[in-house]
Formats: structure tokens, C-alpha cells, sequence
């Protein structure tokens, strides 16, 4: 049989079309040329990084997380033919790059398969941008499997990554990452912003928080020419008021009071000082002001209002970290180092691109809006036809099922056909509750960084291997 029953693939489009997306992104050729340009001084034995794809797929999708589970099942079947332990010293030893890159060009491809129907759309003020949502994510709650972290209290850091979203289409775009948990994420800005800029054609419109209002970041965001930011304002940054401009007040359609003013962020004295326009929403019931610093200067042509709404959707990256790591894995990390951490991150992000390419063909479907979808609801039903798949299919018929590495049309075509009629009414997001119970606040939790951890056992190992005769 070189083809999955007519019953098995009525019954299971989801899994059909996630394996096709699947092999369209994962193809060989695009991972073999990710490893011969950025494995560094890693090298290829028994264990290819095509295959380590596959494992950490099989150890997210199948067994629960569970890394030993994956390579044992799979030493069992004969597609790993090394031990469990070599699997393991591989995944630790993979480098950042190289997830750097895996996650880069991975969501490239997945951003040419995405419906453009399924697209946000900006409002006419800003559509002329391509909006880019920064922010940065600590990998935790790392398992003290190694030797040198046995013992220590309190909650491990992986590393920490800088990650930049579209927010047209929900995708994470591309991370900098870096082994140390406690490294400050704001200087990885001028590695990603090019890589950036190598995906998402300008000119583009970078959104960020206040960790990213300095006078060094607005040169990075406009180094090209037509790009702009809007960043929230952090006082640890002058701001020095233009006086020959005179300030706007006004109400949103809320009723909330906004105040527009025009200066300068740094002294005089500073050769990076930048001319701004400073919105500050007013907010009472709150302890802080709102308050943005944007190079839009121009108020008649970007309306306060649409710069508030516009910050506020910085908050979907923030919702995008919280469904890579309840939704998609990454509260069970399978490796111990930094490296292993960082790709295991690297390959949730990219699961959760994959499952919001599938939610955009089903809600151009059903002709809805993609966030009406849960997408953990979606991803469970997901996960459950995978596996199913797996068990009723034997993985030869799936290969030859499946074919060669698809055309990007005919692609986005059997994607169409398999989710244009697929619907559950389970995948609607539950309503929000309008009045939420107050959570008691935990004791605080420490963390120290795996990275400085096994660098000091490092050091200690090697002082004393000098002192001994």
C-alpha cells in the first residue's frame, strides 16, 4: 500500500495537513544547508540534525515531552543507532546559531505559506508599515539532570532570547539568543533588527516596551531609510519639551484624556539625542501613566488614538510566549545545558508558527476572524490525530504518501482543501470572564543561570586538576 486508506484521510485532515507543512518547512536540503553553514565546530557522526528534528518532534508531538521516550522509540525502530546518552550529549551540544538560524528560516517559509487572507490588518494611518513586535523571553524551570546541578535551590535559567513577532501574522519571525538567563536582552537589538529586515520588506514600524527606550535603540530601528518606532517612554531617558511647539490635549473615544508634546529624548550634550513626539495617556486607576515615544511626528497623519491601539497589540507577544510554553512544551525542557534549552525553545516557537498557518486556513475556511480559534483547543485536537496517524500508518506509506518536498502553490492549494471544510465548534475561545477572582500572590521564586553554574564548575574543575601533582 502506498497511500493511507480514503477512511483514515477523511478522518484526519489535520494531520495530513500539518505533515505536508511539515515536510514543506523540515525538508533535508533546507536543514542540511542550515547545519553546513552554522554548526560551527560540531560535526556529524551517527546522529545527522535532520534526524535530531525528528526526534525533538516525535519527543513534543507524541511522548508528552519526554525526551528519553523519543530516543528510546526511536533506537527501537532502528532510526537512531546510538545510545540514549550520545542522543542527549548531542542536543546539548547543538549551537545557538544554528537554532538562531533553524527558527529564521523555518518561519520565512512558513510566512510565504501563509493565507494572506488570514492577515491583521493595521488601521489606515499605519498600513503603509510593516509592523514589528520585540520583546524578550528567559528560558526556565531548566530539569538539574547534570551533575553540577544537583543540589542547587531554586528555579534554573536556560538562557535568554530576544524575539521579534509580525503582527500581521502572529509568526515569530527570528530570535538572538544567548546562554546566560540573566544577560540583558536589549543588547541583542542590533544583531536581530538585520535579520529582520533580511524577512519583512519595509519600511517597517518597530513596537517594543519601555526596556527598550534609550538613545542607542531608535538609531537601530531607522538605520534604513522610512522605518519608525513607537517604544514606551522609561524616565531613565531625559525627555526635554520643545517649548516652540505647543502641546495637544484631547479625549480618546473612551473618554480618557491624552496629552501630545514634542521634544527631545537626551541632553544637548549627547550626539544620540532624537527629536520625539511623546503621548501620554492619563490613567488614574492606574499607578502609572501610559506614556509613548514615537519618531510618527506628524499627529494629523498618525492620530493619537491609533498609536494607543497599536501599543496595546504589543500584548499578542506576550500571549505568544505563554502558548509556547504551556501549549507547546517548553515547561518540560529535555535538555540540561543552555544549547539544548534554546533549541527546544527555537522548536516550540516554530510549532507555534505551524499552528497558526493551520488556524488561518480553517478560519478563511469558515470565514472567521483567526482569533476567534483557540489555539490550544486547535492544537489538541492536533496532537491527537498525529498520533493516530502514526499508529494506524505505517511511516513508509506516510513518505511515500507524502511525496516530494511540495511546490509553495500547490501547497497553499492542499492546504486549502483540507482545512477549507475542516471545523469543530470545541476550537472557539472560551468568553472572557468579566469579573476574575484575585490569584494569591506566590512567594518569590530565585533563579540562578545554568550558564554561570557550569561555567564556575568549569573553573573549580580546572584549578583543581592544576594543583594536583
Amino acid at each position: 500500500m502506498d497511500r493511507p486508506s480514503d477512511e483514515v484521510l477523511a478522518r484526519m485532515p489535520l494531520a495530513e495537513a500539518v505533515l505536508s507543512l511539515w515536510k514543506w518547512v523540515t525538508c533535508e536540503e533546507r536543514l542540511d544547508g542550515l547545519w553546513s553553514r552554522y554548526r560551527g565546530r560540531c560535526y556529524e557522526k551517527v546522529i545527522r540534525f535532520s534526524l535530531m528534528v525528528h526526534l525533538i518532534a516525535d519527543a513534543l508531538l507524541k511522548y508528552e515531552g519526554s525526551g528519553r521516550r523519543s530516543f528510546e522509540k526511536n533506537v527501537e525502530a532502528g532510526d537512531l543507532e546510538t545510545s540514549v546518552e550520545a542522543a542527549y550529549r548531542k542536543l546539548g551540544r547543538l549551537p545557538i546559531p544554528l537554532s538562531q538560524a533553524f527558527l529564521a528560516e523555518c518561519a520565512g517559509a512558513l510566512r510565504e505559506a501563509f493565507p494572506e487572507w488570514a492577515e491583521w490588518e493595521l488601521p489606515k494611518s499605519l498600513r503603509g508599515f510593516s509592523v514589528v513586535v520585540f520583546d524578550g523571553k528567559a528560558i526556565k524551570r531548566v530539569a538539574k539532570r547534570l551533575k553540577a546541578l544537583r543540589g542547587i535551590p531554586g528555579g534554573l535559567l536556560g538562557g535568554r532570547a530576544l524575539v521579534a513577532m509580525d503582527w500581521s501574522t502572529g509568526l515569530a519571525l527570528a530570535m538572538h539568543a544567548h546562554p546566560d538567563g540573566d544577560a540583558n536582552d536589549v543588547r541583542f537589538v542590533a544583531e536581530l533588527v538585520p535579520i529582520v529586515r533580511g524577512q519583512v520588506p519595509g519600511p517597517r514600524l518597530w513596537l517594543a516596551d519601555s526596556a527598550f527606550c534609550d538613545l542607542d535603540q531608535p538609531g537601530r530601528f531607522t538605520a534604513e531609510d522610512g522605518d519608525r518606532f513607537l517604544v514606551r517612554y522609561h524616565p531613565k531617558v531625559k525627555f526635554h519639551r520643545d517649548t516652540k511647539t505647543a502641546q495637544r490635549k484631547g479625549k480618546t473615544a473612551k473618554g480618557q484624556t491624552y496629552v501630545e508634546q514634542w521634544g527631545w529624548l537626551g541632553s544637548q550634550r549627547d550626539k544620540r539625542r532624537r527629536y520625539v513626539r511623546m503621548v501620554t495617556l492619563i490613567c488614574p486607576e492606574k499607578k502609572r501613566d501610559v506614556v509613548l515615544a514615537t519618531d510618527l511626528l506628524d499627529a494629523d497623519s498618525y492620530p493619537v488614538e491609533d498609536l494607543l491601539w497599536l501599543y496595546s497589540e504589543r500584548w499578542g507577544i506576550e500571549n505568544m510566549f505563554q502558548n509556547v510554553t504551556e501549549v507547546f512544551g517548553l515547561q518540560g525542557l529535555i535538555g540540561g545545558t543552555p544549547q539544548a534549552c534554546i533549541f527546544q525553545f527555537a522548536f516550540c516557537l516554530l510549532l507555534y508558527n505551524m499552528i497558526q498557518v493551520v488556524r488561518g486556513y480553517i478560519a478563511q475556511g469558515q470565514n472567521r476572524e483567526p482569533d476567534e480559534i483557540s489555539t490550544e483547543k486547535l492544537f489538541d485536537d492536533i496532537e491527537q490525530q498525529l498520533i493516530a496517524w502514526n499508529v494506524m500508518v505505517d511511516r513508509e506509506v506516510t513518505i511515500n504518501y507524502l511525496g516530494r518536498v511540495p511546490h509553495l502553490r500547490s501547497l497553499q492549494a492542499r492546504l486549502r482543501s483540507l482545512l477549507g471544510s475542516t471545523w469543530s465548534d470545541t476550537w472557539v475561545k472560551s468568553p472572557k470572564q468579566e469579573n476574575h477572582g484575585k490569584t494569591p500572590r506566590k512567594l518569590a521564586r530565585t533563579h540562578n543561570s545554568v550558564y554561570r553554574i557550569l561555567s564556575d564548575h568549569s573553573r573549580k574543575k580546572q584549578k583543581q586538576a592544576a594543583r594536583s601533582p
